[in-house]
């Protein structure tokens, strides 16, 4: 018997597909630029006043949050990625002052509420890193008994101190730098523009210093200076 087979087609040419992807903006931001351009200027003056770098208060990828949800609340505003309670507290009610004015002026709804961040294993593992740490107890053990690098704890304790709480790692430090090495390198993150590691470890001050204590000191830094 006979068969009806479908033959495949191709139903846009080459210059079709050319034009479509010249119409996709290549720098389309998610975030209301306007709005994050006034929360890094309050956050230079602020920070001035302060004499303390601009990225102590909040790093941008928090700005470039907070200019997508609107935060109008501290607890909205605890929300945010890299802010927390912590910082909510010492930083936050100048920024909501300023992004309540400008969603009042644009008329803006927020859509705030919908968005959801917590988690309960990672409050898990923050609770026991921080548990662990009050204790003084050696990071690398922390690491093994969570059964992960040390690399991966690093992550989750600069996530713990960029959102607002205080760390004391000195019994850490102490044993891998002395205090005239920590010195220097906390005179660098005093004075950098950014807190970038790669920004750091390019520095030629800080050639004789690995990755890892510079990351340790960053985090010693932000406790000390922003927490």
């Amino acid at each position: 018997e006979s068969v009806m087979l479908a033959k495949d087609h191709e139903y846009t040419t080459g210059e079709e597909e050319d034009e479509i992807v010249e119409r996709v903006p290549i720098n389309a931001k998610a975030y209301d630029e306007e709005l994050f351009t006034l929360l890094k200027a309050f956050r230079k003056k602020l920070a001035h006043q302060l004499d303390l770098p601009p990225y102590v208060l909040f790093q941008d990828p928090s700005l470039e949050e907070m200019a997508t949800t609107y935060p109008t609340t501290e607890e909205e505003l605890a929300q945010i990625n890299g802010v927390g309670v912590g910082k909510v507290a010492k930083f936050g009610k100048e920024f909501i002052s300023l992004i309540k004015e400008y969603v009042e002026e644009n008329d803006i709804v927020t859509a705030s509420k919908v968005v959801v961040k917590s988690s309960v294993n990672k409050s898990k593992m923050k609770i026991f890193i921080i548990q662990q740490i009050d204790r003084k107890i050696d990071l690398d053990e922390i690491a093994e008994s969570k059964g992960i690098t040390f690399e991966a704890l690093l992550d989750e304790i600069e996530n713990i101190c960029y959102s607002g709480t205080r760390l004391n790692l000195d019994y850490y430090i102490d044993e891998i730098l002395d205090p005239d090495k920590q010195d220097d390198i906390f005179e660098y993150f005093l004075n950098a523009e950014s807190d970038s590691i790669e920004e750091a470890l390019e520095d030629e001050d800080n050639e004789d210093y690995s990755e890892e204590e510079l990351r340790l000191m960053r985090i010693k830094f932000m406790s000390e200076y922003a927490n």
